[in-house]
């Protein structure tokens, strides 16, 4: 059921998939076509605090908290999985696999190689600084408006 509280995680956690994916983009190599990039981890955001945080607002601070970081995790394996699989399909489709394993393998190595990437102070202080304020924006959203 729609309420304030999902509204405001899916604001939260799909702004925060937006700042991330701009301060992951120069990581990269120079090389890289990103395309969608920054739309696609928006659009994950806003669809991971609708679904994960909203439901989960309305448990206390302590769980907000907590709300938030989950929040943000489910953001990055998500966005390493769906980016992941793109780049193993566009790869599949040029036949650089010889079976549906090796396949599937490379989705596992693409996100090792992605979240890698991801290792780095600002992304991370990025990730735990959004998911803290994202789970109590939407703690306070759903107290305020019921």
């Amino acid at each position: 059921m729609p309420d304030a509280a999902r509204l405001v995680a899916a604001i939260c956690i799909g702004l925060l998939g937006y700042i991330v994916s701009l301060q992951i983009i120069p990581l990269m190599p120079e090389s890289t076509d990103f395309g969608y990039f920054v739309y696609v981890n928006a659009v994950i955001g806003v669809f991971v605090g609708w679904t994960v945080m909203g439901k989960r607002a309305g448990r206390g601070l302590a769980a907000a908290v907590n709300n938030g970081f989950g929040g943000a995790l489910m953001l990055v394996l998500w966005g390493l999985f769906i980016h992941s699989c793109v780049q193993m399909f566009d790869r599949a489709m040029a036949n650089w696999y010889n079976g549906a394993f090796q396949a599937l393998l490379a989705i596992v190595k693409f996100m090792a190689e992605y979240g890698l990437v991801m290792i780095n102070p600002l992304v991370i202080f990025t990730l735990i600084a959004g998911g803290l304020l994202a789970g109590l924006f939407t703690e306070f959203a759903w107290r305020t408006w019921r």
